[in-house]
């Protein structure tokens, strides 16, 4: 690292919103010019800085790469007047600059500081003038101060200019009151981070407010593991563990956190977040008034509306799936569930003519861009994100809710099993009191990514109306996918390959970096030739880890490097974003309408300006380094991220270094994604203890026994 005293002569790019600066300046000692990279406070030329950072070569040259940087105070009137001149202060010209410099010389930044109201005494500034400068210089300066009291304290520029964004002109007040509200407020900041800034800042260890904070981090964390609530011990464990205290200390503040009301505690002794807390009540309060409320419609014959689509849809429906087409017709909340073959789409078209031929209003969505679009295709209907039909905005939330009702008479979700605690607690709110919900789904997949197991608890709960569909229709046995996940489900091992013609195998190797090297050698070679795919459309690959020799990361560079060598790049942290990589957004960001799980290409790379341009189904988006943390490479995947898509292709590593992650809803998760071709490769131990290991960790919800003691 080289410490360097540098003047900006002039600004080649600057991005308002991440801060990301590219300028040319000279060295203070040398006069030696060169160009500086990284994220800056608002900078103008003549402007001073002390630099920390290293000489890289790019393709555009030598470029100095900047990890922090102070600004100074200009040290020569010279400077001063040229810094004031730029254009930095409203008011202030180059000719104003001249006469204020002539008129206070070396004075003049503590002058204008300390004493503004002596700028009367320059030609040309009047009190109105006067006022414009002072209201600028306030502006330009606090960010400034806010990036400086934060390096002072070890945070990055890149996370200042976050912070900054986050809290404006308040940033310092708020960071030296509660530093832990950062990670809540801003994201990529978390526990370890803002915990790191407190102590430097002089906070004790044994402090309440970083203790009360430690708790809601792990109980934050348990959210983000699928848990609804966490029990006493449980959090007293952990928090102790993550605060390095002992467990007493721990204890005494969740009792203090639940009685100021910072977390919820209930019956059993066990502590929610308010927000889950809420959410979970909500949804029995919303279903229990649902059943109390009868929809006034028209007299109709279930059996004959039945009997009408069964003799003239060209379907020959079972009994089951009859029963579920007559049970959508009364039914207020209805979950329709089963495996890969049983029919749910052409049940769901049967649903779809029953209500209709009522005149019921009938409103589809799902999860996801890709569930929704496939649902738009399979039904012939426009379905829509259920994000997008409840009308979320990141300044409102839910536009759809209570007071302003969906339009509809029935409300069908696809992919249910991928819909969490809070987003059914939503959607609940935003269907009409008459109103009627079916939820279609495979509850037997990886339950949702955030917190809950709604459509496995709805089913539990027995106060659902459920049709399970479990006869595999004979076009669908053809297919050993289909065969197979029904059988990893039921926890057997699949079938043996076939022939060359099946569309399901399993390539036996213990070796991980000989499964490196299979994988690629599958995606780039083997099987685009066989079967004649685009591999960076066609093929997914998908791990049951995201870390590790065979996991989402390391496969990813693999075939980053075999599939597109030579894009245009840029590196920002560990990973290298390349002209025509496949890329995915790992959390929602509603400014730019794109969701956790998308996946779109990189169609254009700016090293000057570092952003990135990425097509998300068309849709062109500018990634800055401010937000560039929202991206990852996807030739590769995790399994939970695939939730709600289908590809083409999937090829899985399957090794007992995945051991923790080797369970059924997982594999069965990851063979039901393939539509064409699904290719296993790895270890039969492996295999075995996938389909042996019933299932994920059970998650902590009271959703089942709520809903249970409505019956009471």
């Amino acid at each position: 690292m080289e410490k360097l005293r540098a003047v900006v002569d002039r600004i080649i790019f600057e991005n308002g919103e991440s801060g990301f600066t590219v300028l040319k300046m000279h060295r203070e000692d040398t006069d030696e010019t060169f160009v500086a990279t990284g994220v800056f406070p608002p900078v103008t030329p003549g402007a001073e800085f002390e630099l920390d950072g290293e000489f890289v070569r790019t393709g555009y040259g030598m470029q100095f790469k900047v990890q922090s940087m102070v600004e100074q105070v200009p040290a020569t009137t010279k400077g001063i007047e040229k810094y004031l001149g730029s254009g930095l202060i409203e008011g202030i010209g180059k000719v104003s600059a001249a006469r204020i410099v002539d008129c206070f010389g070396l004075d003049t930044i503590r002058m204008i500081e300390e004493d503004p109201k002596r700028l009367l005494e320059v030609e040309g500034i009047g009190h109105k003038k006067l006022d414009g400068i002072v209201r600028a210089w306030n502006a330009q300066r606090e960010i400034k101060n806010v990036m400086i009291f934060l390096q002072g304290y070890g945070v990055s520029p890149a996370y200042g200019v976050k912070i900054f964004r986050t809290y404006g002109n308040d940033s310092i007040r708020i960071v030296k009151h509660n530093p832990y509200r950062l990670i809540e407020d801003v994201w990529g900041i978390g526990f370890v981070l803002a915990d790191a800034l407190a102590r430097n800042m002089g906070l004790e260890e044994h402090d309440p407010a970083r203790i009360r904070a430690g708790i809601k981090f792990v109980l934050e964390e348990m959210t983000r593991s699928g848990h609804c609530y966490g029990t006493f011990d449980e959090l007293v464990g952990s928090a102790a563990r993550v605060l390095n205290l002992a467990g007493e200390l721990v204890e005494s503040e969740i009792r203090a956190l639940a009685r100021e009301g910072g977390i919820v505690e209930d019956e059993g002794d066990i502590f929610y977040s308010p927000w889950l807390y809420h959410c979970e009540v909500g949804i029995r309060v919303r279903i229990e008034a649902m059943a109390a409320t009868e929809p006034e419609r028209a007299p109709f014959d279930e059996m004959a509306i039945v009997d009408r689509i069964h003799r003239t849809a060209g379907i020959q429906y079972d009994d089951i799936q009859l029963a579920a087409i007559r049970m959508s017709l009364s039914s207020r909340l209805m979950v329709l569930t089963g495996g890969p073959g049983t029919g749910k789409t052409t049940t769901v078209m049967g649903i779809l003519r029953a209500l209709e031929s009522q005149n019921r209003g009938v409103l589809l969505a799902a999860p996801t861009g890709r569930a929704a679009k496939r649902m738009t295709e399979t039904t012939g209907r426009p379905a829509a994100t259920i994000h997008r039909l409840l009308e979320y905005s990141p300044a409102d939330g839910f536009k759809r809710n209570d007071e302003s009702p969906l339009d509809c008479d029935t409300l069908i979700l696809d992919e249910a099993s991928m819909i969490d605690l809070p987003l059914m607690y939503s959607v609940l709110r935003a269907l009409p009191d008459t109103g009627s919900l079916i939820l279609v789904g495979d509850v037997d997949q990886l339950p949702s990514v955030g917190p809950g197991s709604v459509l496995q608890d709805f089913i539990q709960s027995e106060m659902v109306d459920v049709v399970r569909l479990d006869r595999i229709f004979r076009q669908a046995q053809e297919s050993r996918i289909v065969v197979n996940a029904h059988r990893i489900n039921s926890g057997e091992l699949p079938l043996p390959d076939r022939d060359r013609e099946s569309d399901f195998f399993f390539i036996e190797e213990k070796d991980n970096m000989k499964v490196q090297e299979l994988i690629r050698d599958l995606v780039t070679r083997r099987l685009p030739n066989r079967y004649d795919l685009d591999p960076s459309q066609d093929i997914q690959v998908l791990s049951p880890m995201q870390k590790g020799e065979l996991g989402a990361r390391k496969l990813n560079t693999l075939l980053q490097e075999a599939l597109n060598p030579h894009g245009r790049k840029l590196v920002f942290g560990q990973t290298e974003f390349r002209q025509g990589d496949r890329v995915m957004q790992i959390r929602n960001n509603y400014d730019k309408k794109v969701f956790n799980g998308d996946v779109g290409q990189v169609s254009d790379v700016d090293p000057d300006t570092r952003q990135l341009l990425v097509n998300f189904d068309g849709a062109e988006l500018v990634y800055d380094i401010g937000d560039m943390d929202e991206l990852v490479l996807a030739y590769a995947a995790t399994v939970h991220k695939s939730q709600g898509s289908e590809y083409p292709v999937v090829i899985a590593p399957l090794s007992m270094s995945h051991y923790m992650m080797l369970q059924k809803n997982l594999l069965y998760t990851c063979v039901t994604r393939a539509r064409k071709l699904m290719i296993l490769v790895g270890e039969t131990r492996a295999l075995r203890r996938a389909v042996s290991i019933t299932g994920m960790q059970k998650r902590n919800t009271r959703l089942a026994s709520r809903l249970r003691d409505m019956a009471q």
